[in-house]
C-alpha cells in the first residue's frame, strides 16, 4: 500500500468521532471510498478518507443532500482542495449561525410573539435581490409619482440599505427591524406625506431641498437656544420663534400668524416621528456609515415653543 497509514473502518470512525454504520453507510455509496482491502477481505481507508469523511459530514450538517455531495465529491479533489472545499462549507455554516444568532438575540431583547419571530427569520434570509425588492417596493410607495422621475433620485439612493456579503450580528438585527419598518403602511404613509409637503410649489425638475429644507431651518435657528438652555415657552424664545416663522413662510400657505403656527406645528410633528429617525439610525448601521445626527431636542423644542404660542 505504498508505506501509507491505513485504517480498518473501526479504526476511521473512531478517528472522526463518527459511527461504524454511518461510515459503512457513507462507503457503500461511493462518498467515502475504501483505499484497498485486508488479507481477509475488510476495508481499509487511509488519510484522503479520513479527510472526505469529515467533508461529507460538513456539508450533511450544512443540509446537502446526498446526490449534491456525491457532486462535489466526484471532482476527483485532491486533498488540498478538499481541505479548501471544507473551509468554504463551514464558511457558510458561521454566516447561517451568525444570522440565527442574530434572530434569536432580537427575539429575546424585544420578547418577540411566535409570528414575529417567524417573520424576523425570514427577513434574515431573504436573498440581495429579495431584499432589494423588499427596499424598493417600499421606495416606490413612498416617493413614486411625487413630483418629477428625477426629483427624488439622490434621497431614494441616500436611504438604500446595502447589506454586505458578511454581516456581523448587529448588522443583520439592524436589517431585520428596518425590513419590518419598511412594510409598514403608516410608515410608508407617513414618509410620501413628507415627500409630498416637500414638494408642494415646486417647478418640475427642481431639487426638493431648495430654499425649503425645514428640518435644516430648524436645525440652524434652535440648536443655539438649546444649547443655551433657553426655555421654550420663555420671552427670550420670542426672537427665535419670530425668525424661525419668518425663514418658514415660504413653507406655510397661511398669512395668519396663529394658523401658520399650527401648520408649522403638523408638520414639525410629522418630521419628529421616531420612526423616520429609527430608520435613519439601522441605515447608518447596516451600511457602516457614522451614526446621524439626532434633530429630537431641536424638534421637540420649537413643537414647545410654537404651543406655548398658539390658542387652542
Amino acid at each position: 500500500m505504498n508505506g501509507h497509514t491505513l485504517y480498518s473502518i473501526g479504526e476511521l470512525a473512531r478517528r472522526t468521532g463518527t459511527a461504524v454504520k454511518t461510515v459503512r453507510f457513507y462507503s457503500d455509496r461511493g462518498l467515502v471510498p475504501p483505499a484497498g482491502r485486508s488479507p481477509a477481505g475488510y476495508r481499509l481507508y487511509d488519510d484522503d478518507a479520513v479527510a472526505r469523511l469529515n467533508l461529507v459530514r460538513t456539508l450533511r450538517d450544512l443540509g446537502l443532500d446526498l446526490a449534491a455531495i456525491r457532486q462535489v465529491m466526484d471532482r476527483g479533489l485532491a486533498l488540498s482542495e478538499v481541505a479548501a472545499v471544507h473551509a468554504d462549507a463551514l464558511d457558510v455554516q458561521i454566516r447561517i449561525l451568525r444570522m440565527r444568532r442574530a434572530v434569536l438575540t432580537a427575539v429575546a431583547e424585544r420578547e418577540a410573539t411566535l409570528e414575529e419571530t417567524h417573520l424576523m427569520h425570514e427577513l434574515a434570509k431573504l436573498s440581495e435581490a429579495e431584499r432589494r425588492q423588499l427596499v424598493d417596493d417600499f421606495l416606490d410607495a413612498a416617493f413614486g409619482g411625487v413630483g418629477s422621475s428625477s426629483m427624488f433620485t439622490g434621497v431614494m439612493r441616500s436611504m438604500t440599505p446595502e447589506l454586505p456579503d458578511n454581516p456581523d450580528s448587529e448588522q443583520i438585527r439592524a436589517w431585520v427591524e428596518l425590513a419590518e419598518l419598511t412594510r409598514d403602511p403608516d410608515f410608508r404613509a407617513l414618509v410620501r406625506r413628507l415627500a409630498q409637503e416637500q414638494t408642494a410649489g415646486l417647478d418640475q425638475g427642481s431639487p426638493p431641498a431648495l430654499h425649503r429644507d425645514l428640518a435644516a431651518i430648524v436645525r440652524d435657528q434652535v440648536t443655539p437656544v438649546v444649547a443655551a438652555g433657553v426655555e421654550p415657552a420663555s420671552l427670550q424664545a420670542d426672537p427665535t420663534v419670530a425668525v424661525l416663522m419668518n425663514r418658514c413662510a415660504h413653507l406655510l400657505g397661511h398669512r395668519d400668524d396663529a394658523e401658520s403656527r399650527r401648520q408649522l406645528l403638523a408638520r414639525l410633528g410629522r418630521m419628529n416621528d421616531p420612526r423616520r429617525e429609527r430608520y435613519g439610525s439601522l441605515l447608518a448601521v447596516i451600511n457602516g456609515w457614522p451614526g446621524p445626527e439626532s434633530l429630537r431636542p431641536v424638534f421637540d423644542w420649537t413643537v414647545d415653543a410654537l404651543r406655548a404660542r398658539t390658542p387652542g
